[in-house]
């Protein structure tokens, strides 16, 4: 699903006179909020969806595909996410 897939499937489950514009801000301000939490608090969970975490990948050796010679890739954040019960079912 794209951005605009995700934007027009919340606009037309609002029963409400927003324009798709607006429901576009207001979920770009949902992913905004997301984003902001996971940054200050390392974790957001919500109920019956899930919950997404910082994780840390240690630096490690890799080796380049063409050459064969080995390189460190460094360490690095991701995030993590793992679903509620609720939503491994419905699924």
């Amino acid at each position: 699903m794209t951005k605009a897939e995700f934007i027009d499937h919340v606009h037309g489950a609002l029963d409400s006179k927003l324009t798709k514009k607006d429901t576009g801000t207001a979920v770009q301000a949902v992913f905004d909020a997301l984003l902001a939490a996971i940054k200050r608090d390392g974790r957001i969970s919500y109920p019956d969806f899930g919950t997404f975490t910082v994780k840390t990948r240690a630096a490690r050796q890799g080796r380049n595909p063409r050459t064969g010679k080995t390189l460190t890739i460094a360490a690095s954040k991701t995030v993590g996410f793992k679903a509620a019960p609720k939503l491994k079912t419905s699924i």
